[in-house]
């Protein structure tokens, strides 16, 4: 079996890795509620941070529902996936940063380290719209950082969800066209 027809198991198998994306909608949804409250925003970040923490194990249980198997116990390629994600944190120090120094822009930093990173999976899925949507994501949660001027952070966790709703839909007609 070659590369793109192993790529293109995987991304079959594992559904395009869509399980990690309904988790992360989950988790944003959370994020989305505790930026509402009436909190200080040290306090919303810790929450955000804790929120975050549940995303590996919400996508297994999304995996099993949803009958994905994104590990491909066959080939090397189901474990890169699972490297990739990990490769995320790799970032945090930048998050780290903006939760001590600049508290109100901790959300949008997130969640463009959050969209950027979906930019490989394009490669390991074989689907152009983690391609699409990763850039995409970044700089639409740039411009409504920038709107939200540090008042209404909410919004930059509604803006993940609509994008990664878009970017599940668009991975499930990808997954119909294999």
């Amino acid at each position: 079996m070659n590369l793109v027809e192993t790529r293109n198991k995987l991304s079959k198998s594992g559904k395009n890795g869509v399980a990690f994306l309904f988790a992360g909608v989950i988790i944003w949804l959370i994020i989305m509620i505790v930026f509402l409250l009436p909190l200080d925003i040290y306090t919303k970040n810790i929450f955000m941070l804790i929120a975050s923490g549940i995303m590996f194990p919400l996508s297994i249980a999304i995996s099993f529902l949803i009958k994905s198997d994104w590990q491909l116990k066959d080939s090397p390629l189901g474990k890169l996936g699972l490297y990739l994600n990990l490769a995320q944190i790799m970032y945090f120090p930048i998050l780290f940063w903006a939760i001590g120094n600049s508290p109100n822009e901790a959300v949008m930093i997130f969640a463009i380290i959050t969209g950027a990173h979906f930019f490989p999976y394009g490669w390991l899925y074989n689907a152009k719209a983690y391609y699409v949507m990763s850039p995409v994501t970044s700089v639409v949660i740039m411009v409504v950082g920038w709107l939200s001027l540090g008042q209404n952070l909410w919004m930059i966790p509604l803006a993940v969800i609509i994008l990664l709703a878009i970017m599940i839909f668009a991975l499930f007609i990808d997954l119909k066209k294999k």
